[in-house]
C-alpha cells in the first residue's frame, strides 16, 4: 500500500493560561441533532480591557463549524470550530462582564449556552513594564516519595506580585498566590531526580528572571516504567471531503492532572494537544485533519505531559487507513 506523508498540522504551544490550539472536534453521529453545550468554559481578565475566555469541544453530532461567544445576550466573537479560546476586548475596566459559548455545526444549527462564567476586569492603570525581582532563595525537601515541599524568597515589584509559577526541568507544574512563599507539589514518581525553579509574576503579566535550582530526589524505587496511556484506539472519518483521524484513550494513572499530550504519526511528532479548560474525566478522545486522498496508511500513538513536568510513556502503536 502506498505510503503518503502526512500533511503538517500546526504544532501547538502551551501559553501562561494553557492555551488550546483546539484540534478537538465533536464526534459524528445522529445528524438529526444539534451540538451540545461547550462545558469547561473558564474566563479571567487578560487587562483592564480584555477578557480571555476558554472553552473544551462541545459534545456534537455532526462536527462543530464555528463557536459564538456572547457578552450577557450580545455575541462578540465568533470563531472556528477547532478554536477553544478567544480575547475579548474593547471592555471597560473595573466592569464585570458574563459570557457563555454556543456551538453550531456544519449544517448551521446553533447549540445551547455553556454555563455563564463571570470575570472582573481590573481598574486601568499606566502601563507596567518593570518585571518583579527574581526570587533570591530557593530551598526544599521531600514529603514522602510522591511529594516535595518548596519554600522561597518574596520578589519584590513595584506594584505587587500576582502570582508565583514553580518550574521542573523548565516546564511550568504549579503556580500559587502572590501572598505564598512556599508550596507541595505533588504527582512526582518514586526514586526520581527533579530540578525546580521559581518565577515571580505581577498583574501586567512581567516574569522575573528564575529564582536559583533547588535539586531534589524523591526516595523510593521507580519500576522503571513511564506510566503510558492505556486501551489506545485510532480510526478515521471523512467529513468536508476530507479525512479525519480520530483518536480515544484512558490517561495514565498519576496522583494530578494532565493537560497535555503529544501526538506522533508514522514516527514523527505531528501535534500538541492541550486542554483548553478542564482535562475531560475519564476516557479522552481527539481528532485531527489527516488529508483528502483514501487509501493513505498511517501509525499513531501519543504520550502525556506527566504532573511532574516529564514525559511519559508512549501508548500502544496503531495503525490506520484512510477511507478503510
Amino acid at each position: 500500500m502506498r505510503r503518503v506523508p502526512v500533511p503538517l498540522v500546526l504544532l501547538c504551544g502551551s501559553l501562561l493560561l494553557v492555551a488550546s490550539c483546539g484540534w478537538s472536534r465533536a464526534d459524528d453521529g445522529d445528524e438529526g441533532r444539534v451540538p451540545g453545550a461547550p462545558a469547561g468554559i473558564t474566563a479571567a481578565a487578560g487587562s483592564a480591557t480584555s477578557v480571555h475566555v476558554m472553552w473544551n469541544a462541545a459534545p456534537g453530532t455532526s462536527g462543530v463549524r464555528t463557536y459564538e461567544v456572547y457578552r450577557d445576550t450580545t455575541k462578540v466573537a465568533e470563531v472556528p470550530g477547532s478554536q477553544h479560546m478567544v480575547d475579548v476586548t474593547r471592555l471597560r475596566p473595573s466592569t464585570m462582564y458574563a459570557f457563555t459559548v454556543r456551538a453550531r455545526d456544519t449544517a448551521g444549527r446553533l447549540g445551547p449556552p455553556s454555563r455563564a462564567v463571570r470575570a472582573r476586569t481590573p481598574a486601568a492603570t499606566p502601563a507596567d513594564r518593570s518585571a518583579p525581582t527574581r526570587p533570591p532563595t530557593t530551598d526544599g525537601r521531600a514529603v514522602g516519595s510522591r511529594a516535595v515541599q518548596l519554600a522561597w524568597g518574596a520578589s519584590r515589584d513595584d506594584r505587587g506580585v500576582l502570582s508565583y509559577d514553580v518550574y521542573q526541568g523548565g516546564v511550568k507544574i504549579h503556580s500559587v498566590g502572590g501572598n505564598q512563599t512556599g508550596t507541595v507539589v505533588t504527582g512526582l514518581r518514586p526514586g526520581s531526580r527533579y530540578v525546580f525553579t521559581v518565577r515571580a509574576r505581577d498583574a501586567a503579566d512581567n516574569l522575573s528572571p528564575a529564582g536559583p535550582p533547588v535539586r531534589l530526589t524523591t526516595p523510593g524505587s521507580d519500576d522503571g516504567r513511564d506510566p503510558a496511556p492505556t486501551g489506545f484506539t485510532a480510526t478515521t472519518h471523512r467529513s468536508g471531503g476530507a479525512y479525519y483521524i480520530d483518536l480515544a484513550w484512558d490517561p495514565p494513572r498519576t496522583d494530578g492532572v494532565i493537560t497535555e499530550y503529544q501526538i506522533q504519526v508514522d514516527g514523527t511528532t505531528a501535534t500538541s494537544l492541550v486542554w483548553g479548560g478542564t482535562p475531560p474525566r475519564g476516557r479522552a478522545r481527539h481528532s485531527f485533519y489527516t488529508g483528502t486522498a483514501a487509501g493513505e496508511e498511517h501509525r499513531v500513538r501519543l504520550r502525556a505531559r506527566l504532573p511532574d513536568g516529564t514525559w511519559g510513556g508512549w501508548s500502544a502503536q496503531r495503525k490506520v487507513t484512510t477511507g478503510g
